[in-house]
């Protein structure tokens, strides 16, 4: 039988906001230091990473271990990665164009608005989007099959989002690419490895706690926001409409589908 216990994820609930507050606030003070606020995106993996660790800290002693530590490490992994990825591929680049955009717009304080505007809403979402994650820590019973279905598409996640990202940056470092469009490897079978990949991660990670049927519908939001912001946020549709008239866009997003993989020339 599977039970939870609803107490110890009220408490986590609470924890892991401050833990993601914390995060931000942190990245914050480190982006007024540097001058660019672009290292906000490293601390969205981070955020993840630092709510998974506080709740496994916080929930010790309850739930089922080998499902504590496995939902640990999943979403540590994922963020990490991110994090360092996004941290290598923006070393040495001014602000980026969507904050500088963003904040020259802004009424008052720029940092103050992005403070409200960016750190606080990511923050705001990483604790939303992390539900699954903090409610697997309080859920009693041995794993089923769920969990294992789960952790199978977290892994078709990560590789997409790995073999994506090293292939994209391989791809810039040749000079003969420069102003090209990538469409090789899994960028030939959609648009968007990295965020397909994103998407994957979150729906597997969600269906660990599907074995509670009355948990996995408390923490349904969770996935659907992430799927949302990948693909109508500040993620596939927001990055097309800045590859706007590039040279051979166009025919790129003709012959490839714009999210789910589909063989070279077919779209979905």
């Amino acid at each position: 039988m599977n039970g939870f216990d609803w107490g110890g994820f009220g408490w986590n609930l609470a924890a892991g906001a401050g833990a993601a507050a914390a995060v931000m606030l942190v990245t914050f003070l480190v982006a007024l230091r540097m001058g660019v606020h672009r290292v906000v995106d490293v601390a969205w993996g981070l955020g993840f990473a630092a709510v998974a660790l506080v709740s496994y800290a916080l929930s010790w002693g309850e739930g089922d271990g080998a499902r504590r530590v496995l939902v640990t490490a999943l979403t540590v992994v994922w963020g990490v990665r991110l994090a360092v990825h996004i941290g290598r591929r923006g070393r040495g680049h001014g602000e980026d164009p969507r904050y500088a955009d963003m904040l020259a717009k802004a009424p008052g304080d720029p940092d103050l608005y992005a403070l409200r505007k960016v750190y606080l809403l990511q923050g705001a979402l990483v604790w939303l989007v992390s539900l699954p994650v903090q409610a697997a820590y309080h859920l009693t019973g041995p794993m089923g099959w769920w969990a294992w279905a789960g952790t199978a598409l977290w892994a078709v996640g990560l590789g997409f989002e790995a073999v994506g990202d090293a292939q994209l940056a391989r791809f810039r470092r040749d000079p003969a690419n420069k102003g090209r469009i990538m469409d090789r490897g899994l960028w030939a079978w959609t648009r968007h490895p990295n965020y397909f990949g994103d998407f994957c991660v979150w729906w597997g990670l969600f269906l660990i706690v599907c074995q509670a049927p009355v948990v996995a519908a408390a923490t349904l939001v969770s996935p659907v926001v992430m799927s949302l912001l990948l693909t109508k946020g500040s993620g596939k549709a927001l990055l097309e409409r800045h590859m706007e008239g590039r040279p051979g866009f166009a025919e790129y997003r003709a012959r490839t589908s714009g999210f789910f993989p589909l063989p070279p020339g077919r779209r979905g």
